[in-house]
């Protein structure tokens, strides 16, 4: 797991931290990046209709050469490459504020119910050999990405994830909305027929300071 303190501590140092973003896409700051790449990720959140200024805590989003994107509490590292590629990218950027979602907004008692709604294998890396697609927070980070922006050029749609995404029919999404506390899709796809919603008790959050792609 790469070290965020150290990388944060760098960034600092370099004076490259943009100001925060209060809009559709929630809370953050830059750390590196072009322009053009800052901009990608900000259209990335403002395509989704999640409110991403739910999370609790202004992210910061390194940009950088780390040859691939994940996440970790507090930070997302996203690979300067992949967002030089444009709105083809825009996908990953939620998906991985999706696992902020995850860090902040859920505890074990709903992490626990939807991993089972989700039929992940474990919840996120705590079993050895399970691949990618198998476990429940990479799961959930597609799913929401893919649930509140359903449009073609998204990667996270079902057809590009491997079972990743739409494991949950959208017309469930009003027991994940009762997790995270969020409203559900205002208007699912008119051919999903609505099926019964999970009820999760809400208790405090627990953080785990994880590492999740």
């Amino acid at each position: 797991m790469r070290r965020s303190t150290l990388l944060l501590a760098a960034t600092v140092a370099l004076g490259i931290f943009a100001p925060s973003a209060l809009a559709a896409g929630g809370s953050y700051a830059f750390a590196g990046g072009s322009f053009q790449q800052q901009a990608t990720a900000r259209a990335a959140l403002n395509a989704s209709s999640f409110d991403w200024g739910l999370i609790p805590k202004t992210i910061t989003v390194h940009i950088g050469t780390y040859g691939g994107s994940y996440s970790e509490a507090g930070d997302v590292y996203l690979d300067g490459s992949l967002l030089d590629s444009g709105r083809f990218s825009w996908g990953v950027v939620q998906h991985e504020f999706a696992h902020q979602v995850d860090f902040f907004l859920l505890n074990d008692t709903g992490r626990t119910a939807l991993n089972t709604l989700l039929g992940g294998k474990d919840w996120c890396y705590s079993v050895a050999g399970v691949k990618h697609s198998d476990h429940g927070c990479e799961r959930f980070a597609s799913e929401l990405a893919w649930a509140y922006w359903q449009s073609p050029d998204n990667c996270m749609a079902p057809a590009s994830t491997q079972g990743e995404s739409r494991v949950i029919p959208l017309a469930q999404f009003p027991a994940l909305a009762q997790v995270i506390g969020v409203p559900t899709l205002a208007t699912p796809p008119p051919t999903m027929a609505f099926a019964p919603t999970v009820t999760i008790p809400a208790t405090k959050p627990t953080l785990r300071p994880k590492q999740r792609r």
